[in-house]
């Protein structure tokens, strides 16, 4: 199973338990306070991954590693190709 197919079951099992308290389809009486909770929660939980994803990102932004090794390299084969390309006749 992918991860997409993950996440979708995890939203469809979710959302299906969401739309079920919400509309009363399981015949639960809930008290008005968390009927309250339970309407904004789909929205609540977009802000959470939100949250959740910005710091992910800013976190791997702040701990990326150079590759010294791998720019090393690439400057190796850029020299390479110039001088390839200047005794084709290309000039720079």
């Amino acid at each position: 199973m992918t991860k997409l197919a993950q996440w979708l079951w995890a939203l469809a099992l979710l959302g299906s338990a969401w739309a079920a308290l919400t509309t009363g389809a399981l015949g639960l009486e809930l008290p008005l306070s968390c009927r309250e909770v339970l309407w904004p929660l789909p929205a609540y939980l977009l802000v959470c991954a939100g949250c959740y994803a910005l710091g992910t990102v800013g976190y791997r932004v702040a701990t990326l590693h150079d590759c010294e090794d791998a720019a090393r390299e690439l400057q190796s084969q850029i020299q390479e190709a110039r001088a390839d390309l200047a005794r084709r006749g290309m000039r720079f």
